[in-house]
């Protein structure tokens, strides 16, 4: 095992010019993330001088058998916090080999809108706070809460100390650096009301690099989540009854409505 994690860990930098570029999709339901890695010759800074790639739509629900081949497009760079060095993270979009954006493409209509002349003189500026739920693997329910039973009423777990209360701090921590590290504008995290739920805050950013950001950060967690052996729930109701659900409340400001950065910052920050 410590031979794996070593290999794992091993800095290509000093050994080879090439790096790996893990890309990054957004799947045939619109939630699930999807990803392959290749290697190329590095480093890559310009998302426009990376390669498109393919991949097999039949196989993610977004193309039909007889004629399954996507093509993706290259976006947007993140650091790779997993592989280090000078790896990256690629954020695509997906096509078909005629150029016409697939259906599931919703990134292709909000960069026309927000590319448009008129929309970026005013800068609009997005800051998510997206909620999530980890739960246990075998079980499917909330990390912290008794097997098949219930943990007690909500109120001291939001914003939480201590083991009884708070649970997992570990992967939200690990996530919130591993954000950092990759170029992410993510600032900061809470615990949230419902034992078990977690809460990041990404922005502010401009544009279409709100939405690029938000889902390289969910890539991200999903990763330390695999490796910490729990799962990742954007479920908006993870456990019925009297329990908080869970959900991405959205920011919006322009250059003429918003304030000083620090204020919207400030606000932002309010969990």
């Amino acid at each position: 095992m410590s031979l794996i994690n070593d290999l794992v860990n091993l800095s290509l930098s000093d050994h080879t010019d090439k790096i790996i570029a893990e890309y990054i999709w957004v799947g045939g339901s619109g939630v699930d993330i999807r990803s392959k890695a290749r290697t190329l010759s590095g480093p890559v800074n310009d998302p426009s001088k990376l390669p498109k790639w393919n991949y097999d739509g039949s196989s993610t629900g977004q193309a039909p058998g007889q004629d399954s081949e996507v093509i993706l497009y290259p976006q947007a760079i993140f650091k790779d916090p997993f592989r280090r060095g000078n790896n990256i993270l690629v954020m695509c979009d997906c096509y078909t080999p005629a150029g016409e954006p697939i259906p599931t493409n919703k990134r292709y209509n909000a960069a026309n809108i927000f590319n448009h002349p008129d929309v970026a003189a005013e800068e609009p500026w997005f800051g998510i706070e997206q909620e999530y739920t980890l739960l246990q693997k075998d079980v499917n329910w909330p990390v912290g809460w008794p097997l098949g039973g219930y943990p007690g009423p909500q109120g001291p777990y939001y914003c939480s100390v201590g083991a009884n209360k708070c649970f997992r701090r570990d992967v939200v921590d690990a996530h919130y650096k591993a954000c950092l590290y990759a170029g992410i504008n993510i600032s900061g995290i809470n615990g949230e009301v419902m034992p078990g739920q977690w809460e990041f805050q990404v922005g502010p950013a401009v544009g279409i690099s709100a939405g690029d950001q938000l889902w390289i950060a969910r890539y991200i967690l999903e990763r330390i989540t695999e490796l910490a052996g729990v799962v990742l729930s954007f479920d908006p109701k993870p456990i019925q009854g009297d329990w908080n659900g869970a959900g991405a409340h959205t920011n919006y400001s322009t250059l003429k409505t918003g304030g000083q950065l620090q204020t919207w910052t400030h606000m932002l920050l309010l969990p």
